[in-house]
């Protein structure tokens, strides 16, 4: 939401009537997964490599690791995720001035061009999926990991482009950013190769 929220709600601005201003959300949002999913599978395919390499466990903790500051990154107890935005700023500044020629987002071809190149803005959050959904071990996986992780923030993107002001005063609140960060952080946890270790006994 921090990264994205602001944007969706200009684009529902760019419909004068609530049920058009959805659609032009809509749009944008499976844009945005669309540049997940082509990430995620160019990605897949370095990871596929790697792990044939004999590097899997190396792969796995680096992406366990990921998950852990992911979730300290969304309860704000550590904000190291920003470095991996400074690096991705390199790409982005080509993409940013095309991306602005679409702005206004008024017609669905617009919203949904508009989300595409959005989805490579720099984001310490998809950048840490993306690096964590490499361990998948095959470039299709990689790419259903980060249309997964695409659409669990769909929700929060519609909301946010309908209703910003009220999503944003809910999102501020610790308890419920602890919460979530304390869940990722111990998915992380269980995806370390420690987790394999303690099954098979």
């Amino acid at each position: 939401m921090g990264m994205c929220g602001g944007l969706a709600a200009s684009v529902s601005m760019g419909a004068p009537g609530s049920q058009r201003g959805f659609w032009l959300i809509l749009a944008y949002n499976i844009g945005r997964i669309s540049s997940y999913a082509a990430a995620g599978a160019l990605i897949g395919l370095v990871g596929f490599q790697l792990k044939n390499s004999g590097a899997g466990i190396a792969l796995r903790t680096l992406a366990g690791v990921l998950l852990i500051a992911m979730g300290l990154y969304v309860a704000q107890w550590w904000q190291v995720l920003t470095r991996l935005e400074q690096a991705g700023g390199l790409l982005w500044r080509h993409l940013r001035p095309i991306a602005a020629r679409f702005l206004p987002a008024d017609t669905l071809p617009r919203a949904l061009t508009l989300g595409i190149l959005w989805g490579w803005l720099p984001c310490g959050l998809v950048y840490s999926t993306l690096l964590w959904s490499s361990a998948a071990g095959h470039w299709l996986d990689s790419a259903l990991l980060m249309i997964g992780f695409g659409i669990g923030t769909l929700p929060a993107m519609l909301t946010t482009g309908l209703l910003a002001q009220q999503v944003r005063a809910l999102m501020q609140k610790q308890g419920l950013r602890r919460g979530a960060g304390i869940l990722i952080i111990l998915f992380g946890l269980y995806t370390l190769p420690l987790a394999s270790v303690v099954d098979s006994l």
